[in-house]
């Protein structure tokens, strides 16, 4: 499923008829550079970026939980392609997860459209937790 930014407000899906108004992005100016120095920076912003998002059932990063398998940056598209995985293949949050993705991607200035496919290999376990993850896990009593 693509999503595409109209302009710097309005983000609008080939799936859903309707267009959702997306906040303004601060400096909302595209970097006019292609190189791969400017698009490991912008890669890097993804990542960053995708940190600030929340797993909806437990409060530890989509990057710390293991969900983000990978990020591809296509400058000359302004393109975010991921790869993501799940903890269970009947996640009720996968569509709040992935609209939780776009509408944090496309905040960047240097994206337009964002791109996910789920992915099941590799297999998400526990050991995909990074260490800060499982430590907040312990705090809320689960077991890790």
């Amino acid at each position: 499923m693509t999503f595409e930014a109209l302009d710097a407000n309005v983000m609008t899906s080939e799936a859903h008829d309707a267009n959702v108004v997306m906040p303004e992005a601060p400096g909302a100016c595209a970097a006019t550079s292609k190189s791969p120095l400017a698009s490991s920076a912008v890669k890097a912003r993804l990542w960053a970026a995708l940190r600030e998002i929340e797993d909806p059932e437990i409060p530890v990063s989509l990057v710390d939980m293991g969900l983000i398998v990978s990020v591809d940056y296509r400058a000359a598209e302004r393109l975010a392609r991921l790869k993501i995985t799940y903890t269970a293949m009947g996640c009720p949050a996968m569509d709040m997860i992935q609209d939780d993705i776009r509408t944090r991607l496309l905040r960047d200035p240097d994206v337009q459209h964002v791109e996910i496919e789920v992915v099941w290999d590799p297999v998400w376990t526990h050991r995909r937790l990074s260490e800060p993850a499982r430590s907040a896990m312990r705090d809320l009593g689960l077991a890790v």
